[in-house]
C-alpha cells in the first residue's frame, strides 16, 4: 500500500507486533526515506510566547495573532501558512476565554481537520487516524483519571457549532495523542518544544538498535519568498545500509541504559514487551556495566556501593542544577569520579552520565582544559556502545570537539568535529541547521589546524584575538531536560 510520496514503503503486519513499515527499494545510510509533513501539531504551553506556531522555531521576537492573542508567528508567511490550521482554533480561544491546555489544542486541531476533510485516508497518509493504536484498554487508574478530565476539558473548549464526536471516539484521540504524539524540536535540535501527530511514522516499529532515525526539520525558513520554500516536516533516514523487504525501525528510547531498564521503560510508556535482539541477548549491558579490569578486581560489594553512591550522587546534581548551583555541580561530579574511577570500566554507564554532566557544566563556566579531558572520556565511551551512526552520539562528539576548540586543543578539536560531521550528514543530512553549523566549525577548526601546524606562535597570537570575537560559540546553560526523546510522552 503506497500513496503521496510514500512509494518507497508499505505498510505490513508483522507478527506479534502488528503493523509495521518494510522497504520497497535499497536505500544507503543517509538516504531519505519519507518527508512527512504533521497531521496537527501544536507548541508546548510553556513555550507558547517564544515558539512560532507555525515553523516551531525559536525566534527572539514574534508577532502575536491579533484576534485570540495566543499564537505567535515568525512573520506573515508563517501567519498566512497557519491560518487553516488556526481559524477555528482562533474563535474557540476568543468564545472560551482562554487557550486549554496542549494535549486539548492538539485534539482539537486533529477533530479540525477530520471534520474539514473526512476521516478517511489523507493526502500521503498509508492509514488514517481512525486506525492508529490508542492502548486505552491498558491505561492504569492515574492514566484513566487525566483521559476523563482531559475529556471533559475539550468538551468545554470544543464549539457547539462545530460537528460533534462521540465519548468513545474523543477518547480514542486522546489515546493516540499519548501513544504516538512526536515530539518537535527547536531549529537545533536541541529543546523539544512541541508535539505533532505523524501518521505514517506511527506505523514505524521499535528497535533498540534500529535502521532509521527520525530528525524533525523545520523547513526552509530562508527562502519563504521563493519556490523553493519547504515546509516543516520529519524525515525518516535510513542509517545503515537497507534491502528492500526490510522492515524499518526506529528507537523509541536512548540505547544508553541497561536493556532491562529500557524494556521497562518501553513497557510504562509504549504498552508493549521489546523483543528485539539487543534486549534478548542482552548485547551492550556487560559494557555498560563493565568494571576496572586488572589484578585487583574490585569486589562484588565494593562496585555494588559505588554504583549506589553514583545513584545518590545523580539525584543531588539533579537538586543542584535545577538550582543553578553549578559549582555544587562541578564539586559532585569531582568527589563521584575520584569514588568511580578505581572501580568502574570506561564504558560503565554510571561513569559515563557523571562524565557527560562535568563536560557540559564545566564549559559553560568556561573551565575548558578539564571539560575537555571529561568529554573525551565519554565519547570514548560512548563510541563503544553507540550505534555507529547515532544522532545522540553526533552531538555528544560535536559537543566534545567545541569543548577541545575552547581548550586550545585545536588537533583533537578538529578531528572530533570532523567525526561529528560524519555521522551528523547522515542522521541530520546536509541542509539541517545544525549540520550547517558543525560545517562552518569544521572549515574554521581546519584553517586553524593548518595555521597551528605551520606557526604555533602566530596561532596562539590568533587564536587569542578571535576569542575576543567569540567565533565559536560559548555553550549555552546546561539543560535540566535529557535530549528530546523521539514520541512525546506525557509524564
Amino acid at each position: 500500500m503506497t500513496k503521496g510520496g510514500m512509494e518507497a514503503v508499505e505498510v505490513f503486519t508483522t507478527e506479534g507486533k502488528g503493523r509495521g513499515l518494510k522497504a520497497q527499494k535499497e536505500f544507503l545510510p543517509g538516504d531519505v526515506i519519507f518527508a512527512e509533513p504533521a497531521y496537527a501539531a501544536v507548541v508546548f504551553d510553556s513555550l507558547t510566547h517564544v515558539i512560532c506556531h507555525t515553523c516551531f522555531k525559536r525566534q527572539e521576537r514574534l508577532h502575536r495573532c491579533g484576534q485570540c492573542k495566543f499564537a505567535y508567528y515568525c512573520d506573515r508567511t508563517c501567519q498566512r501558512a497557519a491560518w487553516l490550521n488556526h481559524k477555528n482554533e482562533c474563535s474557540a480561544i476568543k468564545r472560551h476565554g482562554k487557550a486549554p491546555t496542549e494535549n486539548i489544542r492538539l485534539a482539537a486541531r486533529i477533530l479540525w481537520k477530520m471534520e474539514r476533510e473526512g476521516s478517511g485516508l489523507s493526502e500521503g497518509c498509508l492509514v488514517s487516524i481512525d486506525e492508529l493504536q490508542n492502548h486505552v484498554g491498558s491505561f492504569g487508574e492515574e492514566e484513566k483519571k487525566e483521559l476523563r478530565t482531559d475529556v471533559e476539558s475539550f468538551l468545554e473548549f470544543w464549539p457547539p457549532h462545530c460537528q460533534q464526536f462521540g465519548m468513545q471516539f474523543i477518547s480514542h484521540i486522546f489515546g493516540v495523542i499519548s501513544c504516538n504524539g512526536f515530539t518537535l524540536s527547536d531549529q537545533r535540535g536541541l529543546q523539544a518544544v512541541g508535539v505533532g501527530i505523524f501518521p505514517n511514522l506511527c506505523q514505524a516499529n521499535h528497535d533498540c538498535w534500529p535502521n532509521c532515525t527520525v530528525v524533525f526539520n523545520n523547513g526552509n525558513h530562508e527562502a519563504v519568498r521563493s519556490m523553493f520554500h519547504t515546509q516543516m516536516r520529519i524525515e525518516l533516514r535510513a542509517l545503515n545500509k537497507i534491502s528492500p523487504g526490510d522492515e524499518l525501525t526506529v528507537s523509541y528510547v536512548d540505547f544508553l541504559s541497561l536493556s532491562e531498564e529500557r524494556r521497562k521503560q518501553l513497557k510504562k510508556q509504549y504498552y508493549f514487551d521489546c523483543t528485539c535482539e539487543h534486549c534478548k541477548k542482552q548485547l551492550k549491558d556487560d559494557l555498560m556495566l563493565a568494571v576496572k579490569a586488572g589484578e585487583s578486581k574490585p569486589s562484588a560489594d565494593t562496585v555494588k556501593e559505588v554504583i549506589q553512591f553514583s545513584k545518590d550522587t545523580l539525584e543531588k546534581i539533579n537538586k543542584a542544577r535545577m538550582e543553578g548551583q553549578y559549582h555544587e555541580v562541578v564539586k559532585l561530579c569531582r568527589d563521584c569520579l575520584k569514588k568511580q574511577e578505581p572501580v568502574l570500566g570506561d564504558t560503565n554507564i554510571y561513569l559515563l552520565r557523571i562524565l557527560s554532566i562535568a563536560s557540559e557544566v564545566l564549559s559553560y563556566l568556561q573551565m575548558f582544559e578539564e571539560a575537555a579531558d571529561y568529554a573525551k572520556r565519554m565519547v570514548d565511551g560512548y563510541l563503544k556502545i553507540y550505534h555507529p551512526n547515532n544522532a545522540q552520539l553526533g552531538m555528544a562528539v560535536m559537543r566534545a570537539g567545541v569543548t577541545h576548540w575552547h581548550a586550545g586543543l585545536i588537533e583533537a578539536g578538529h578531528g572530533l568535529i570532523c567525526k561529528a560531521y560524519a555521522i551528523l550528514l547522515i542522521t541530520h543530512g546536509a541542509s539541517h541547521p545544525i549540520t550547517k553549523d558543525l560545517e562552518v566549525m569544521r572549515v574554521q577548526t581546519e584553517m586553524e589546524l593548518r595555521m597551528f601546524q605551520q606557526n604555533e606562535f602566530m596561532y596562539y597570537k590568533m587564536r587569542e584575538a578571535a576569542l575576543k570575537n567569540q567565533k565559536i560559540q560559548i555553550m549555552p546553560e546546561p539543560s535540566n531536560e535529557n535530549a528530546p526523546s523521539l514520541f512525546h510522552k506525557k509524564e
